[in-house]
């Protein structure tokens, strides 16, 4: 079945990003994801709904790169979230779940207050997904030393975060935390302008950000 002509013309928006990004990352002078020498962080912009085209634009990316003598890691915000929530033991989740019902039951707005509230704290900051996401960086680092201009690190899922997620502050606390290797965030959203990014499309643009920005 033909694919109807505004998706075509959306997957073909995708594949060229990809097409960029691989460009800029297989360069002979080493990768080229970044204007500025020690800062090789770079956002794939994409629409939500295309998520499923997007993992397969990344395992093409990634089966190309390895093919290509490269190493690639990738990192699930989903799972490193997961992980964090289920070492607070299970009398800590069963309370959450119980305010969280109880608070919605008298206001939507006020359950999810309650939960964003218990959440951040394993979220945000420096101590929060973006260390997670540093140790295995630089632990798959030294698992592989000597290879910074071979290597890359894709951090994903970041949509099954939404409402309590931004990527601005995790890349700000992952900057001179990643040993220098080159780094792309697959980020759910829309462009605004330039810089602005608006999460999931829905939360308010932030321009707070520095990566340069393939969509």
């Amino acid at each position: 079945m033909t694919l109807p002509i505004l998706e075509q013309i959306e997957s073909q928006g995708l594949r060229d990003a990809f097409a960029s990004l691989r460009k800029d990352l297989i360069h002979p002078d080493g990768p080229r994801i970044s204007t500025m020498r020690n800062y090789r962080f770079a956002i794939l912009q994409y629409d939500p709904k295309d998520e499923f085209a997007l993992r397969a634009e990344v395992q093409r990316l990634s089966g190309d790169l390895v093919a290509n003598g490269w190493d690639v890691l990738t990192i699930s915000l989903q799972a490193l979230l997961i992980n964090r929530v289920r070492g607070e033991g299970q009398d800590w989740i069963d309370k959450v779940i119980a305010r969280e019902r109880s608070a919605s039951a008298k206001n939507l707005q006020r359950g999810l207050n309650q939960l964003k509230g218990k959440l951040a704290p394993l979220i945000e900051g420096p101590e929060g997904l973006a260390a997670d996401c540093s140790r295995r960086i630089l632990d798959f680092q030294n698992e592989n030393p000597g290879r910074a201009d071979q290597t890359l690190a894709v951090i994903g899922r970041a949509g099954a975060l939404y409402p309590f997620f931004r990527s601005s502050a995790l890349l700000r606390h992952l900057d001179g935390n990643t040993g220098n290797l080159p780094v792309l965030l697959l980020y759910p959203g829309t462009r605004k302008g330039q810089t602005g990014l608006s999460f999931m499309g829905e939360l308010a643009p932030d321009s707070d950000y520095r990566p340069r920005i393939y969509s």
